[in-house]
Parts: C-alpha cells; structure tokens; sequence
C-alpha cells in the first residue's frame, strides 16, 4: 500500500523504502495518547492568552503593541527553530529532545505566570517558543515512525491534529476556567502539573526513534534558516502596525537574502536540514499553503473573536469560553471522519472542500456578528471547527507520507513550521488590521482627556477601562459598535483568503482516491 504523497505524485528525492508496514497495537496508541496530551498543551499555550489580554493589559499597562508581541512572539520565535530542532531531532533522538522541550516549557511557565512586566512576559513567551520547538516535531516525527500502516497513519495524524487545533479552540475556554477565579498568570501555572504528566507519560510509553545515519549536522544552515524565518515575519508585523518604511524594507531583504543562500545551501549538501525539491512539486506546496491559511485564518480569529465576546457582548471569562466551546467540540469530532473524507474525496478535494467550508464558516460568523443572539456565532463556529479540523488532517499527512521515517523530523518540521507562521501571522497582520477598522470606526473622540483619549485609539480593551466609571457609556457603545464591524471586515476578509486556498488546493493538489484507506 502506498502512502498518501506517493498517490498524489509528489516523491522525494531522496525517498527509500519504508521497513514493512505493520500493524500498531496497544502500546502505539497509548503512546499517542501522550503525544496528544502534548501537542493539545502547547497548542492550549498559543491562545489561552486570548481571554487573559484584557485582564493583564491593565495590569502589566502595555501598550496596543506590546499585546500583539505578547500574543504572537511565541509563535515566532517556535517557527525560527522548528527546522533546526526537526533535524536535530532525527540525529539525536525524538524521544530525547521531546524530554527536554517539555521540562524547558514547565519552566518557561513559571516564568511568565509570574511576569511584573509586560516586557518580561514577552521575553518568557519567547522562551516558551524555544522550548516548543524542541517539542512540536518530536511528537508528529514519532508518529511518523510508530505507525508505518498508512491507514493507521491517517488516523493517527487525526489525532494529531485533532490536539492540535482542539487545543487552540480549547485555550479560550480552559482561560476563561481559570479568570472566572484566579489571576491571569493562572494560564500559564497549569502547565506545569500537565507537563509533568507529560513527562512521566512519554518517558513511560513512547519509544526512542532517529535516523540511523543521519549525517552531519549544518550549524551554518540552522542560522540560516532563523535569518530567513524571523526578519520575514518581523517584516510583515512591522509594517502592517508602522507602513512600509525603510527597517521593514531591510528586514525582508535580509530574510529573503538569507533564504536564497539557504535553498542553494540545502541543494549542495548531501545531508540537507530539508528537502527542499519538495517544493519544487506544486502539489506539495499546495498543500503546505494550503494548511498555513487555514491556521492563518484560525488563530486570527481566535485572538479577537474571545476579546469581541468579553468587550463587547459583556460575558465573563468563563461566559465567553463556553461559548466557544462548538468550535472546540467540532474540531475535535473531525477524528471520527476525517480518515474516510480523505479517502473517499483524496487530498486535493478534501483541502478544497474542507477550506470552502471554514470560508463559510467565517462569512456566516461575520453576518452573526451583527445581531445580538448567539446561535448564528455557534453555526459559524462549528463550521470553521470542522473545517480547520479536516483541511489540517490532510495537510499534515500528505507531508509526512512525502519522507521516509527517517527523515521525519525535517517533514514534521515543515508541517509545523506552517502550523506556527500561520498563528504568528495571522495574529499580526489580522489583528493589525482589525486595530486599523477599529481605530477607523470610532466617533468624534475631541471631548475626552487626552489620556481616554488615548486610550480609547489604543485598543478597546484600554477605552472600557478608561470610559467605565467617566459617565462616557454613549462613546463607550460607539467603540463597541466600531470594534464589532471591525471583526466582520476582518472575518470576510479571511473568508476570502481561504477561498482563494481552496481553488489552489483544488487545482494544484492531485484528488486521486484511496479506498484502502477506507476500510476499518
């Protein structure tokens, strides 16, 4: 039987035979379980924040800014190291370097749960994302090498997946949990007893795993890779809050300059960090793109839909995680159903499909957005849970079954290095838009002091603090109101990105049908 990428005509280069397929059993899936347990935490991580902004916007006083580098700096810097620690992971062991990453993120933890400043808790969320990236492709490399049935395979990626963005969903709710109660650092202080269990779990049941000859490690082709990644997406961040002025523009020459001497590097090697003929495949870029808008336009959501319910429709912390649960609920149900959707429809037409209906999803979230009841937020929810669930299933699995096992580290690693821009992104240049519709919709602000004022074009998070107890509540609604239509232009115009995904997905990526993957 062959593997999901060989039926969509995208090998690699350097592909040789997998070792005999053979069935997993009991161990492998409790070892899953453990990596599932893993990835759901650190997907939790990147957005449980959302409903603690406002809370420790007032107390760290930071700025509009310094709330986009608290949400996003994570994603970041985990996206810079995920290539290094991908391949680091073939040479010395995914089990190893899992270990570490998960004892370096209950420590981060306690780092950030216990911030006195806004500019410590960006620093700690970046070490949150070093020590992610010594996680995030030891767990989907492991499972790459687990489970050599592709059948198996899919729905351990299902899984996978399903971890990863019912985490995401998750954080806003598992947030609101502990706000209801606690202090905002109280997100980042539950790590640490899960990542214990994590530890314990994975020590117990996952088995080590690496590329027996894995070739000579390139430092110079790591740091390459970083100074292709970061300056890139400082770049974009930079000038979607500042224009396009003269330090963005030498960022992205120095990224795009870094990149070009990493591809040529990569070619020359024997070894190589990544394969990156790959890329040469329109297929399996496709599929690549395909996964990094829907993340995109997920985690861009996620970030101002939990402030959207708080600010403006006045729930609790609690109250507006609950009702974000559907999205939760129906990314994780994609399990039972995404194995037979990719089967039966292939790759191509399952991405095709599966963005067309988050697309949906997000049309029908920026319509309800404008009434006041909640059951067209909870269609829209579950559609772009469902949506997001499937279309990241495919994607993931198509790129693992373009490698062999192992060669895993450095294909998990392009998987989530897609998975992480797409957060990074979608929060910066999302929400930076969102900032710019806001700022655009307010009133006259001419009456106010200067410091509500202020505080009023920072953010609306700032102005409802400002405002409450100033007898401003006229202004106070029109903020609202602006912030509101602020999400609809947001969502339709991640609507149309993801429209625009799916007819890639759909042209470019081969649909041929795997009925052997089918069967129980």
């Amino acid at each position: 039987m062959v593997s999901t990428v060989e039926r969509m005509a995208i090998p690699s280069p350097t592909r040789t035979a997998d070792a005999p397929t053979a069935k997993a059993g009991s161990r492998q899936w409790a070892a899953l379980a453990a990596l599932a347990l893993t990835v759901t935490l650190l997907a939790v991580d990147g957005t449980v924040l959302a409903l603690a902004m406002p809370a420790l916007s007032a107390d760290l006083a930071a700025s509009s800014s310094q709330v986009l580098w608290i949400g996003d700096v994570y994603s970041f810097a985990l996206a810079g190291l995920l290539i290094s620690m991908g391949t680091l992971a073939d040479r010395i062991g995914r089990k190893r370097l899992l270990l570490l990453g998960a004892a370096g993120f209950g420590a981060a933890s306690a780092l950030a749960a216990f911030a006195p400043t806004a500019g410590w808790l960006i620093a700690a969320r970046a070490l949150l994302g070093v020590a992610g990236a010594t996680v995030m492709p030891s767990t989907l490399s492991i499972i790459r090498d687990m489970f050599t049935d592709p059948r198996q395979r899919t729905r351990a990626v299902a899984v996978w997946s399903a971890g990863a963005s019912g985490g995401a969903a998750l954080g806003p709710l598992v947030g609101g949990a502990l706000l209801e109660h606690y202090w905002w650092g109280s997100v980042f202080i539950i790590n640490l007893p899960i990542m214990l269990l994590v530890l314990i779990s994975v020590a117990v049941l996952v088995p080590e795993s690496r590329n027996p000859e894995p070739g000579r490690f390139d430092p110079f082709s790591a740091a390459l890779s970083i100074a292709a990644i970061v300056p890139l997406v400082w770049a974009v961040k930079h000038c979607a809050t500042s224009g396009i002025d003269l330090a963005g523009l030498i960022a992205v020459l120095i990224g795009a300059a870094a990149a070009v001497v990493f591809v040529r590097r990569q070619r020359a090697l024997r070894t190589p960090l990544i394969d990156v003929t790959l890329f040469t495949r329109p297929a399996f870029t496709g599929t690549v793109l395909a996964s990094l808008v829907a993340v995109f336009a997920f985690s861009g959501l996620l970030f101002f839909f939990s402030q959207y319910l708080q600010l403006v429709r006045g729930y609790s912390p609690l109250q507006a995680g609950l009702r974000e649960l559907p999205g939760t609920l129906a990314s994780i149900a994609v399990v039972v159903v995404a194995v037979r959707v990719i089967a039966r429809l292939g790759v191509g037409a399952t991405l095709g499909a599966s963005l067309l209906l988050t697309a949906a999803g997000f049309g029908v979230l920026a319509v309800a957005e404008g009434f006041t009841g909640y059951l067209g937020l909870a269609l829209a929810l579950v559609l772009v849970g469902v949506g997001i669930g499937i279309a990241y299933t495919a994607a993931t699995d198509a790129v693992l079954s373009a490698v062999p096992r192992e060669r895993a580290g450095a294909a998990s690693a392009i998987s989530e290095m897609s998975y992480e821009l797409g957060v990074a992104l979608g929060i910066a240049v999302l929400g930076t838009l969102h900032a710019v519709f806001y700022r655009g919709g307010l009133p006259d602000l001419s009456g106010l002091s200067d410091p509500a004022r202020t505080a009023v074009t920072e953010s609306l998070a700032a102005g409802s603090q400002s405002l409450a107890g100033a007898g401003q509540q006229q202004i106070l609604a029109a903020a609202r109101d602006a912030f509101a239509q602020s999400m609809q232009v947001t969502s339709l115009i991640a609507a149309a990105l993801l429209v625009v995904a799916a007819v890639i997905a759909w042209k470019v990526v081969p649909s041929s049908r795997q009925p052997g993957l089918s069967g129980r």
